[in-house]
């Protein structure tokens, strides 16, 4: 599902928006894509869409830290919880955005979610709520996974 979620951002980012699902389904599998993951990933995208303002407050006040749940600690690795509080920390994402990060990390059921795929997760849930992101935070979201992919 990863491939998948790559290639609609390097397809259509620039066009602001993926097509319709119907459409989007057969744009997948004529690039090759197999019939389970392209279902999988257009449930995935779905319950992203559904992720609007009136689904999540504004913003989360808070002070303290947050701490992760038991299976959230089984599913999310360390290190990618670390950069998602990091993330938070340097303002990169907001409150209600690492929120949304984890709720899509979650429906996946990946036991110990790497850093690489939580990458893509945020970049995913930052392109589905803004319309111009900073390059140097895409940048930042996509060279390990450009790098991995070349070694």
């Amino acid at each position: 599902m990863f491939e998948i979620l790559m290639y609609l951002f390097e397809s259509y980012f620039d066009a602001g928006s993926y097509p319709e699902p119907d459409k989007l389904s057969r744009k997948l599998s004529a690039a090759g894509f197999e019939d389970e993951e392209i279902n999988d990933a257009l449930t995935w995208l779905s319950a992203l869409q559904e992720q609007n303002p009136g689904s999540y407050p504004a913003s989360l006040e808070h002070t303290g830290s947050r701490y992760f749940a038991q299976l959230e600690l089984q599913l999310i690795s360390y290190e990618a919880r670390q950069f998602l509080l990091f993330a938070e920390q340097q303002r990169l994402i907001t409150a209600v955005e690492r929120e949304m990060i984890i709720d899509r990390s979650m429906a996946l059921k990946q036991e110990n979610l790497a850093l690489d795929k939580l990458k893509l997760i945020m970049l995913m849930v930052l392109w589905n709520r803004h319309q111009d992101l900073d390059p140097l935070l895409i940048e930042e979201l996509l060279t390990p996974l450009h790098s991995a992919q070349l070694h």
